[in-house]
């Protein structure tokens, strides 16, 4: 029977478990929280300035906390898609369980390894270009508002790195009050109760609009 992030055994070791042969390609599975702040807080602010200097003289100055609070939101839908439909897809053959195990599953396995816990750049750089692109196409060639891609873009990446570094604090920090000791209660059920369930990491709104927040 093939395994999915929904059924695989959890393994409590501190000693990852090692995806691939080569020392070189398992280097690459091991990320530090830190590395995420350090390529992608300076994009987001990358994309805000540029916002702000290329504002066309005329458009309203709110383009910009307006696009940025809506890039923000955009991501916490994508988080959602993501994990629910990509992350937590069932492999139909022994390869697509192989590579879905290396996405996702390899979490589920290790959920406390620290090093596992926030989305290398291999994935997220590509993924990033990606989505790039697609506010190119949507925003300026469909709608015709190319300053609103900045301000955009940036919230975007702001969103991912809220989600990236909540998750890494859910499994790590104590949140003890509040909205983040919530959110940490809510993804811990996630992985220890509900894997087919409560798919947000940052944000539990899509699990309510999509019917996947389990009544208790």
């Amino acid at each position: 029977m093939l395994k999915s992030a929904h059924s695989v055994e959890i393994n409590h070791s501190e000693v990852p478990i090692r995806l691939f042969q080569s020392n070189f390609l398992e280097f690459f599975t091991h990320i530090s929280p830190v590395t995420v702040l350090v390529i992608w807080l300076p994009v987001a602010i990358f994309f805000l300035v540029r916002g702000i200097i290329r504002l066309p003289a005329g458009a309203s100055a709110l383009v910009i906390p307006a696009g940025v609070l809506l890039g923000i939101f955009i991501w916490s839908f994508t988080e959602y898609t993501l994990h629910r439909f990509l992350f937590h897809y069932e492999p139909k053959t022994a390869a697509q369980e192989k590579v879905f195990f290396l996405f996702h599953g390899v979490h589920h396995a290790q959920p406390q390894l620290k090093t596992r816990l926030v989305m290398p750049p291999v994935l997220s750089v590509p993924l990033a270009f990606v989505f790039y692109g697609l506010y190119t196409l949507v925003v300026d060639r469909l709608l015709g508002l190319p300053h609103w891609i900045a301000p955009l873009f940036a919230g975007f990446i702001l969103g991912y790195l809220i989600y990236d570094l909540a998750h890494y604090a859910t499994h790590h920090f104590p949140m003890r009050s509040g909205y983040l000791k919530y959110i940490k209660r809510y993804h811990m059920m996630h992985h220890y109760k509900t894997p087919n369930a409560r798919f947000g990491v940052s944000s539990p709104v899509w699990d309510y609009v999509f019917r996947t927040m389990p009544a208790a």
